[in-house]
């Protein structure tokens, strides 16, 4: 498996991305690391969810039907440690973000390919973002290629930078 991409860097741009050479890792504090290609992944079993989506910025867009792998088939699959207690997301432009494990145990976490019957866009995070309905979307990825499982937590791009960890939207919890 591939190691993970540096924590801190980000562009701004869109990646691009080979269907042929896409990697998904699952790693860190789990009995079996996984990686799966595109096609793989796309294998897995999948749910298409009723969701809203809230950005940092103060906007939010309510029922949308995002389609996807549950956070928790992954978790199954790799067997998660005891010690486990927070996961870092890791995407194709180096961002990251950190949530606590049970944050990501709720069966609204997806890994979506799919928003309300279309190919989830670039723009958007396509190929693949995680979607966190009860948080800020800036805690889903966009372009999620990896998740790691961490004994301790670990600040990721916009949390070093003074946005808030909880990121809870009803609180209006943007920043640190």
């Amino acid at each position: 498996m591939r190691r993970r991409r540096s924590r801190f860097s980000r562009s701004g741009a869109t990646p691009s991305w080979d269907r042929d050479d896409w990697e998904f890792t699952v790693t860190g504090a789990v009995d079996d690391p996984l990686a799966f290609s595109w096609d793989e992944f796309r294998e897995l079993p999948a749910e298409t969810q009723r969701q809203d989506f809230h950005c940092v910025t103060g906007w939010s867009k309510f029922d949308c039907a995002f389609t996807g792998v549950p956070f928790r088939e992954l978790a199954e699959r790799a067997g998660v440690h005891d010690d486990a207690c927070h996961v870092l997301f890791s995407a194709l432009d180096g961002y990251t973000t950190d949530l606590p494990l049970e944050d990501c145990l709720r069966e609204e976490v997806l890994f979506a390919w799919e928003l309300d019957g279309d190919p989830l866009e670039s723009d958007h995070g396509g190929p693949l973002r995680v979607v966190t309905p009860h948080k800020y979307a800036y805690k889903g990825a966009k372009w999620v290629d990896g998740v790691e499982f961490l004994t301790e937590p670990e600040l990721g791009y916009w949390e070093r930078r003074g946005y808030s960890e909880t990121a809870n939207p009803w609180r209006e919890q943007r920043y640190s």
